[in-house]
């Protein structure tokens, strides 16, 4: 990627002049305004602006990316000689950002003449693209070339390259309106191809060795399904099997079913029968010495429900609300085969969706929908998957306010203290952590009485006995790691002689186990780190929990 043309500019005043006025590439506005980054966290450098308030980026590989100042950006280089190529031969560009080579030399060619005449009302263009063409050695390309160029560059704008508020954490929306693909079809390209190969014959073995590869060879036969594919669906399903109970082997169990022969009933309940978990997620299967008919018409009754043969539509299980589509099988899947950034690009779209929603609620005096908290702890649950805890935390915070339950409020602001730790927010850790302790001491405050996992009379006893339970062990280990990691802080030195005063006389209310498990545990460790969000009664063992109420 070259930029030579960026390096004539600055070193020549007078061509740094023709690029700046009439060409609006402004070496001199390479301030933003705001601090912003890439998603991604690649290398990004401001190195002009415009008279709107716009600026030019260069990215790690020499991509020319450009923000508005309303909240846009996208690729409009591969390089930035290419970049200038487009600014210099299309004066006005922005104003052909729904062009496409798709729309043929007709109608691109008058656009940009119509555009053109109305610049030259107010100032010359012709002489001056010929002069600095010249001065930065810069080819003469037709305006549908260079229409393809543009084109082409901005539908690379995601997912490598989705610029982010650095301070709040929200993407910038796309520069242009182009349609992209969907989410699942690049996610389902690889499966295709390794289901074409199965299919031949082979790759078999490679195919199903391979967790991820065996994953989307699956759901690549979920959409495209033949007869002719049972051999190597039984094959699949005896892999997926050893992965223990996940979706996929639900989905492998089905497309076996669904051809509804005898020969496979025994296969199928020896499946089930690998361990507790695929006895209850399989359950409902036909005993092996059922009729076929039972077989297929169990099969039919889980793909109607769970899976179907529309990669769009897919009626997940996880999902409640017919509109929520299967983000979360599409961005695990993935993430599984590398696709990294693909999957949160995907993942900060809809958590910047669930963010303006609830601005608007807030705006508006209304309280956040109660629907948003399963998909808000899924989000966490992936981004913390790819290692992000800063988005991770964004979607923690407006995951707090969704629980109503003391034991869900607990629990959720726990993670929260957790993920701003992890961030090196230890401040925020400490009053989140102070938050946890005053509905511990309080557990009706800002419950909705009825309508969380209280008792339902009013009174909210679901932390009746939290000193026994892993919960408990959990809020003393954050409450001494927040104590250790926060202590490097000096400014914050009262604040963490408070948080160990408060960690010892949590620790003294635990029951004996629980206690001496913690002591034992933070003997031996010196950075605590604990899933606290996914499953607060697993992991440290303490005396046995109480049943609890669902968390709703």
């Amino acid at each position: 990627m070259s930029d030579h043309a960026l390096r004539l500019l600055r070193e020549q005043p007078h061509l740094a002049e023709l690029a700046a006025f009439p060409f609006n590439f402004d070496l001199t506005r390479a301030d933003h305004g705001e601090a912003v980054r890439l998603a991604s966290g690649g290398p990004l450098e401001a190195v002009a602006g415009d008279d709107t308030g716009g600026t030019y980026f260069v990215c790690g590989d020499g991509s020319m990316l450009y923000a508005d100042s309303e909240g846009s950006a996208g690729i409009i280089g591969n390089s930035v000689d290419e970049a200038l190529e487009v600014l210099v031969g299309l004066p006005g560009w922005h104003d052909y950002l729904g062009l496409a080579p798709a729309d043929g030399e007709e109608k691109i060619r008058a656009a940009v003449a119509e555009t053109e005449e109305e610049i030259r009302e107010y100032h010359g263009i012709d002489d001056e693209r010929t002069e600095l063409r010249a001065g930065l050695g810069l080819p003469e390309r037709s305006p549908v070339e260079l229409i393809g160029l543009l084109h082409a560059a901005l539908l690379r704008t995601e997912p490598d390259f989705l610029l982010l508020n650095a301070e709040e954490g929200g993407a910038h929306d796309l520069l242009d309106r182009h349609p992209r693909p969907p989410l699942w079809e690049a996610v389902l390209a690889r499966g295709r191809t390794d289901l074409t190969l199965l299919r031949e014959g082979s790759a078999w073995d490679e195919v199903a060795g391979d967790r991820a590869r065996r994953a989307l060879a699956l759901r690549a036969a979920q959409f495209d399904r033949r007869e002719g594919d049972l051999p190597l669906l039984r094959h699949l399903l005896r892999h997926e099997a050893e992965a223990s109970m996940t979706d996929e082997l639900r989905l492998a169990a089905v497309l076996v079913g669904l051809h509804g022969c005898a020969e496979d009933l025994p296969l199928l309940y020896e499946v089930r029968e690998t361990d507790f978990d695929t006895w209850c997620g399989l359950g409902g299967m036909p005993e092996p010495d059922a009729d076929p008919a039972e077989l297929r018409s169990w099969a039919r009754g889980l793909d109607d429900s769970l899976f179907g043969t529309d990669p769009a539509d897919e009626p997940l299980f996880t999902w409640t609300d017919p509109a929520d589509e299967p983000l979360f099988t599409w961005t695990g899947l993935a993430r599984e085969q590398g696709l990294v950034e693909l999957a949160r690009a995907a993942l900060i779209r809809r958590l910047d969706d669930i963010d303006f929603r609830a601005y608007c609620d807030a705006r508006d005096g209304k309280a956040m929908e109660r629907r948003d908290a399963s998909q808000l702890s899924s989000l966490v649950h992936e981004f913390e998957q790819l290692g992000d805890t800063f988005q991770a935390l964004r979607a923690q915070r407006l995951y707090v306010p969704l629980q109503t339950g003391a034991w869900d409020r607990v629990s959720a602001l726990l993670r929260l203290a957790r993920l701003e730790r992890e961030e090196g927010r230890f401040g925020a850790a400490i009053r989140t952590l102070a938050s946890l302790r005053d509905t511990l001491a309080e557990p009706d405050a800002g419950a909705d009485v009825g309508g969380g996992s209280g008792s339902g009379s009013g009174s909210d006893k679901s932390l009746g006995h939290w000193q026994r339970t892993n919960l408990g062990a959990y809020i003393v280990e954050e409450h001494y790691a927040v104590a250790r990691t926060a202590a490097t802080d000096t400014a914050l030195a009262d604040e963490v002689r408070a948080v160990t005063v408060a960690a010892g006389e949590l620790l003294a209310r635990l029951s004996g186990t629980a206690r001496a498990n913690v002591e034992r545990h933070l003997a031996g460790t010196t950075d605590t780190h604990t899933d606290t969000g996914a499953n607060p009664d697993a992991g440290v063992s303490a005396e046995p929990t109480p049943p609890q109420p669902s968390a709703g």
